[in-house]
């Protein structure tokens, strides 16, 4: 553990959330609704301050895993010191909605911006499911240089997000791999990767062949990989999901603060373009976290105004706030618990 990745730590989460509660902020502000406070972090307060003719407290607190943004008509009980007109209900459904999911979207656009700035530099590779130096004593004939892969256990993938989440999920003892080979047609083979320990004590798999992508550069290029790698992070974290519900993942395969740091940590080692992609990716993370139609999370809010738009008036407000209340209090046991799997990860 560094300084270094200390900061980078900090950064690359305080970046992530100010983004996210900036988008819900600003449509606050412009919706009229009376902002309570603009928080970055959780936790005990360290710092705060107001602005001039601004009734929002901004402050930064201890805990960088997290923030919010405070408004009227967010608490169980109403504040009747708030005028009726600044409170969230009192505004138009689509102002309500697009203040709900204004983070989500910020979200989703730093994480486009990040991927578009990393294959404009760096130049990308669209589709990095194509075999090369294939290990012959183990394969023989059966897979040849160019070969895409196109399933895995018999399931779909159709990027390399895909394809390294299902080959997760197979446990990486044993799967099945179907390719296509360049005259169209298709084989599958059982792949058997070989355990081993790198040098600082960590495991990795040896396939017995490796991956490549066709490269390209220039803004257009750039463009579209901006978007298929976003939409291909969304479709993994759907799986995801899926397969956390239907028991096919444990929640042991989650991450809290604590391994988040570590991930952080080997990224900060293989240099600032690394730190980028990964704050990319963590970026939809949090929108796509976010906008799930949970209670407490943005997409549960969006939830209840969408039953208020199909029902044609509104669900009942303590009601409402209840609920959401709860779901955020099972939501910091469950961060609970995945801290706890990451501490016990490290003995």
């Amino acid at each position: 553990m560094t300084i270094l990745n200390i900061i980078y730590f900090i950064l690359i989460l305080g970046i992530i959330v100010l983004v996210h509660e900036f988008g819900h902020f600003i449509f606050a502000k412009k919706a009229g609704i009376y902002v309570y406070e603009f928080s970055l972090g959780m936790g005990p307060r360290l710092f705060k301050f107001k602005r001039k003719n601004d009734e929002t407290e901004y402050s930064i607190r201890l805990l960088p895993i997290g923030g919010y943004v405070q408004l009227a008509g967010e608490e169980i009980e109403l504040d009747k010191k708030i005028p009726e007109d600044r409170r969230m209900q009192s505004k138009k459904w689509h102002q309500r909605f697009l203040t709900m999911i204004a983070g989500v979207m910020f979200n989703f656009i730093l994480a486009i911006l990040l991927f578009f700035i990393l294959a404009l530099v760096n130049g990308v590779s669209l589709d990095t499911r194509y075999l090369k130096n294939i290990d012959e004593s183990i394969y023989g004939d059966t897979l040849k240089e160019g070969d895409k892969i196109i399933k895995i256990d018999n399931k779909k993938v159709n990027n390399y997000d895909k394809l390294v989440l299902e080959m997760q999920v197979s446990g990486l003892e044993e799967f099945k791999m179907t390719v296509l080979h360049k005259d169209k047609t298709k084989e599958t083979v059982t792949v058997k990767p070989e355990k081993k320990e790198t040098e600082d004590g960590k495991t990795a798999y040896d396939f017995g062949f490796e991956l490549y992508g066709k490269e390209g550069k220039g803004i257009i290029t750039a463009l579209k990989y901006a978007f298929l790698k976003f939409f291909s992070t969304i479709e993994q974290m759907f799986f995801i999901v899926i397969y956390l519900f239907t028991g096919t993942l444990s929640l042991k395969m989650l991450s809290g603060p604590v391994g988040l740091f570590g991930v952080v940590s080997d990224a900060a080692s293989s240099g600032f373009v690394s730190i980028l992609s990964l704050t990319a990716l963590f970026s939809v993370n949090v929108g796509f976290i976010n906008i799930l139609p949970l209670p407490a999370f943005d997409g549960g809010r969006a939830l209840f105004l969408i039953i208020e738009k199909i029902k044609g008036r509104p669900v009942n407000q303590k009601t409402e706030n209840i609920i959401h209340t709860i779901g955020f209090y099972l939501l910091m046991l469950l961060m609970l618990y995945i801290t706890l799997n990451d501490i016990l990860k490290l003995f």
